[in-house]
């Protein structure tokens, strides 16, 4: 091993879910490596203590939400933020992470040296000064938007006299009491906050552009309640995330096999909500279930909400904001206090840390991901990019105990360095990366990595099939080079591709 140690064995980027459950991963499976996690806000949860939206909650159960080695143990499955970061909390105090995490910590550069076998991480601080750390391995938690900017749709608000709120940068005093609101857009975010905010509300209008396919169901889990009065609690949680994880693989399947069928069913369950005589046409999108990701309504809370006269859904095209609201292309006005731009996220890859590889710039989009969690040619760094189709954490579960095995194979074969190498001349045949129409996914599509059409060179949408793969197959498969410090730390392959 190298006669300098870097400053950290392992840097672990980001302090959300993912960041968390590398480091629990971590002390259950590499407990003599050391680590660090760096976040460049003043709290843990990522996504969870970011956003302070009315009602902000899991659009995914939390018994796949949740880590595979920590039981939810609250009464509803379909949890809102407080829930989930008391979980995330209850992790970090217990299995000794929290000394770990270093707040106010923003990576803004790694740089791979291969002959030091370590990252050169570039880390400003809230003073705005630059610190180095040095890690032999780079695991990115960071998420897969912009957590400073979200997606600007470029609406000229005009003669608009009042309030214009984005749910990424809500006011923690806002006032909307008695107040009319229209929320532009139709995703998991605006359907959480329509219901949430009609309660106080003069009325709440969720203007969409595009309908958005809806599917209610309740917020607690009885079969993973009664269970857990019958069962050891982490027997419960286990039988329980299989079951739901089971019914999400079924669910998306059936979507892709028989579309119609899956309308029907989602229909079906609306109109049981709003009445056999419902007009269907804003819950009908030109599209087929799962080419987006499907919207949940826990409780039938949005319908509750539209059939008290407190919340409305009206689908149209923007002519103008004029002082008192929105004018719609077809004539009609919809009046509002309050505008909320609920229109999307906008997506950034690695964090938007500025990578290099012996000071050549890494650009993603050129480089092929090696099972979901490694990039071809590229040393010592793992990431995180969750289902689309399922909870984000399944995929966080299986990188973390991957990358964990590597890190004990590195330790067994006395290697500094593990790399996914792909020849120039591979001849991959590349894939779509993401089979869906979803907008932030296909505004982002061009910052995204390659995708492969055969395994391992691929970022898949089937959870159980990576489960298996990743934790059954050898980790030495032929395609991940482990290697010293200094010796062949690049192929003449890597260099090609690193130059380009």
């Amino acid at each position: 091993m190298l006669a300098t140690p870097p400053d950290f064995d392992v840097l672990i980027v980001g302090a959300g879910i993912s960041g968390i459950g590398m480091a629990a991963h971590m002390e259950m499976h590499c407990p003599t490596r050391s680590y660090a996690i760096v976040e460049m806000r003043e709290n843990l949860g990522g996504t969870w203590d970011l956003f302070k939206y009315p009602g902000i909650r899991s659009d995914s159960d939390m018994h796949t939400l949740g880590f595979v080695f920590e039981p939810w143990k609250h009464e509803k499955s379909i949890a809102d933020a407080p829930s989930i970061m008391d979980y995330l909390n209850t992790i970090v105090d217990e299995r000794g992470i929290r000394e770990h995490i270093r707040y106010q910590h923003r990576v803004i550069a790694a740089d791979w040296r291969g002959d030091e076998a370590r990252w050169h991480v570039t880390i400003q601080m809230p003073d705005g000064e630059h610190k180095r750390m040095t890690a032999n391995f780079v695991y990115l938690g960071s998420g897969y938007y912009d957590y400073d900017e979200p997606y600007d749709p470029g609406f000229d608000f005009g003669e608009f006299k009042g309030q214009v709120i984005h749910p990424q940068f809500w006011p923690e005093d806002l006032d909307y009491a008695g107040k009319k609101i229209v929320v532009i857009g139709s995703g998991a975010t605006a359907v959480t906050i329509v219901p949430s905010m009609a309660d106080k509300a003069a009325h709440v209008t969720m203007l969409q552009r595009t309908p958005t396919w809806m599917f209610s169901r309740p917020a607690k889990d009885a079969l993973a309640n009664f269970l857990r009065k019958i069962l050891p609690e982490e027997m419960a949680y286990k039988i329980t995330r299989w079951k739901n994880i089971k019914m999400q693989d079924f669910s998306f399947k059936m979507a892709r096999n028989k579309p119609e069928k899956v309308k029907q069913g989602l229909h079906k369950r609306i109109l049981k909500s709003m009445g056999k005589d419902y007009d269907l046409s804003n819950f009908t999108p030109p599209y087929d279930p799962w080419d987006q990701r499907l919207c949940l309504v826990p409780d039938d809370d949005l319908f509750e909400a539209m059939k008290s006269g407190k919340a409305s859904v009206v689908t149209g095209r923007i002519a103008k904001f004029v002082e008192g609201g929105v004018e719609l292309e077809s004539g009609e006005k919809l009046d509002a206090d309050i505008i909320v731009t609920a229109t999307g996220l906008k997506l950034a890859v690695a964090g938007k840390i500025a990578v290099t590889q012996e000071g050549v710039p890494v650009d993603f989009s050129e480089r092929f991901y090696y099972k979901g969690c490694m990039f071809s040619n590229l040393p010592n760094l793992a990431v995180v990019f969750g289902y689309l189709n399922a909870s984000w954490t399944l995929r966080a579960d299986i990188n973390s105990d991957f990358v964990c095995r590597v890190l004990n194979e590195m330790e067994r074969k006395g290697s500094d360095i593990a790399v996914p190498v792909l020849p120039q001349d591979h001849g991959l045949e590349e894939d779509d990366i993401f089979d869906f129409s979803s907008g932030y996914i296909q505004r982002g599509k061009h910052i995204m990595p390659k995708n492969a059409v055969s395994y391992p060179w691929r970022l898949n949408q089937e959870y159980i099939a990576d489960r298996k793969i990743m934790m059954t197959e050898p980790v030495d498969d032929g395609l991940l080079s482990f290697r010293k410090a200094g010796a062949n730390a690049q192929l003449p392959g890597e260099q090609l591709e690193a130059a380009e």
